[in-house]
């Protein structure tokens, strides 16, 4: 039985760490994009 929950723990734990890298990643990636619109945005305002 604990050869088995070890496993279960490791495959929540590998799940865990690459959710939250892909979490990272895409906030990052939104957020550079937002950016990246509201420069554009203002400077239209500006012309």
């Amino acid at each position: 039985m604990s050869e088995q929950l070890r496993i279960i723990l490791i495959i929540i734990v590998s799940v865990s760490i690459f959710g939250l890298l892909v979490f990272v990643f895409v906030k990052n990636y939104i957020r550079k994009k937002i950016e990246y619109y509201l420069e554009k945005k203002n400077k239209n305002k500006k012309l």
